[in-house]
């Protein structure tokens, strides 16, 4: 057995287990990486991959779409073949990213989504309206077979609440939600699909919701209800068994205002109302629809940030931002693993995925990247390597929190502040084995912080600065 594979092997098992015992997830809590226009394009593969490397990740989150792999995936018509043989699709950059992906080492959290195939709708008119879930079974037997030992963990179905990737959300008459009924019928036959290709144990997970309901997006709480069968109150209807999912992945993007901000529609979760979530699970759970104290997998996240000034912040804000969420997904011991969505923006009029937050503007994709679209770093490209909070603690002193993430045993990291004039040493010291350190200090107003690291080759880094924030 190769080492490459040896170490994917022993990677593989660790993030299985952590679906299994999710209590003191945050000293395990495992990082995600997702940029498909980089990490799908053969010319930018590798060096996105080295990219991701340096900064600490060694995890990917792919999003697979059934329509792209898929024979005659534009035609009414069902293809005349074996669609349980792997043989029969096509499957592009998909087998090169995760053979790479393999190769480094490095576990896949794969989310088989929609849209698919015009001929597995019930209509057989567009790629997302009443999906198959017998087509589904197939396709999810097909996928197993195929990718057997290159995915460490599955999902079901990009953001189901959207109607880009599951249609109808609500009902024409009365404005109801539907596509909670729908998705309760795709996941079962993707349970049933893995059972048949022989992976049957492998973690699977279900939600992938987006963040906030609309007039067109189903909040996620009202679509998660409705997938598991119960009523406003959480009772479960008599005739729905039991969900068989390991994990609830979510997306929890928040808005411009900031990680704290908190959502008047109580079925909405972004990522300061967690505990939203993980009450709802748990009330779930003792109602028998799912497993008690089901691990939450926050699989896409992000901070917008300018060149699009309606949905984002400014550069420095992004970075604070982000480590403030870090340290919030960091502190829960529900939340299994964290994330980043994009490597770089998506350029301009171009229309990106995942998130269910864009609006009607001159950026209809996403500016969550670490670099601009033109390949210009933010500050928040130093700051995902050394990302930090401060917390204000009365009037006078400051927590401060932070992590070397590509640190893979305790190494020495440097805090420095600065007032008005140059950047001052406050003190050196030692990081735990997974990079996260803490420490206090006097706070001033206006003053700001940042890290020092030098790494293992002698490189130094420093993270992105930032200010006392409230509460983290």
């Amino acid at each position: 057995m190769s080492r490459a594979l040896c170490r994917i092997l022993l990677t593989a098992a660790a993030f299985a287990a952590l679906v299994v015992t999710p209590a003191h997830a945050s000293s395990t809590q495992l990082q995600t990486f997702e940029a498909p226009r980089d990490l799908l394009d053969p010319a930018t593969r590798p060096a996105a991959l080295d990219q991701i490397d340096s900064l600490g990740t060694h995890a990917l989150r792919v999003v697979l779409y059934w329509r792209s792999v898929a024979p005659s995936a534009t035609s009414r018509t069902k293809p005349t073949v074996d669609l349980t043989d792997p043989a029969n699709y096509a499957w592009g950059e998909y087998d090169a990213l995760l053979a790479a992906a393999k190769d480094r080492g490095w576990p896949v959290l794969l989310t088989v989504s929609g849209p698919v195939p015009k001929w597995a709708t019930k209509s057989r008119k567009d790629y997302v309206t009443y999906p198959s879930a017998k087509e589904f079974q197939t396709f999810m037997t097909a996928l197993g077979r195929h990718y057997a030992d290159q995915v460490s963990i599955w999902s079901v179905w990009n953001e189901p609440n959207h109607p880009d990737f599951l249609m109808p959300q609500y009902t024409k008459k009365g404005h109801h939600p539907v596509s909670g009924k729908t998705y309760r019928r795709l996941f079962l036959a993707a349970w049933r699909g893995l059972r048949a290709s022989g992976n049957g144990r492998d973690p699977l997970l279900m939600g992938e919701t987006a963040p906030r309901g609309t007039g067109k997006v189903v909040a996620p709480l009202a679509f998660l209800r409705q997938a598991l069968c119960l009523d406003s109150s959480y009772r479960r209807a008599r005739t729905c068994a039991n969900l068989p999912a390991d994990g609830y992945a979510h997306h929890s993007y928040s808005t411009r205002e900031g990680p704290f901000f908190v959502p008047p529609n109580r079925d909405d979760v972004t990522m300061g109302v967690l505990r939203r979530l993980t009450r709802a699970l748990d009330l779930a759970a003792r109602a028998g629809a799912v497993r008690s104290r089901m691990p939450l997998y926050l699989d896409e996240f992000g901070v917008q940030s300018y060149p699009d000034k309606l949905l984002g912040v400014p550069l420095a804000k992004q970075a604070e931002y982000y480590a403030i969420s870090e340290k919030l997904a960091y502190d829960n011991p529900r939340v299994l693993s964290f994330s980043q969505y994009l490597l770089r923006d998506d350029p301009k009029n171009s229309k990106g995925s995942g998130g269910g937050i864009l609006a009607q503007s001159a950026f209809p994709g996403f500016e969550s990247g670490l670099e601009m679209a033109n390949g210009r770093r933010k500050p928040a490209y130093d700051g995902y390597r050394l990302p930090l909070t401060v917390t204000e603690r009365g009037s006078r002193s400051a927590v401060i929190w932070g992590r070397v993430r590509p640190a893979t045993a305790a190494t020495s990291v440097t805090i420095q502040y600065r007032d008005k004039g140059g950047w001052r040493t406050l003190r050196t010291l030692q990081t735990a084995a997974n990079g996260t350190f803490a420490t206090s200090a006097e706070r001033r107003d206006g003053r700001r912080w940042r890290v020092l690291w030098t790494a293992p080759d002698g490189t130094a880094h420093h993270g992105a600065s930032t200010r006392a924030y409230p509460k983290v």
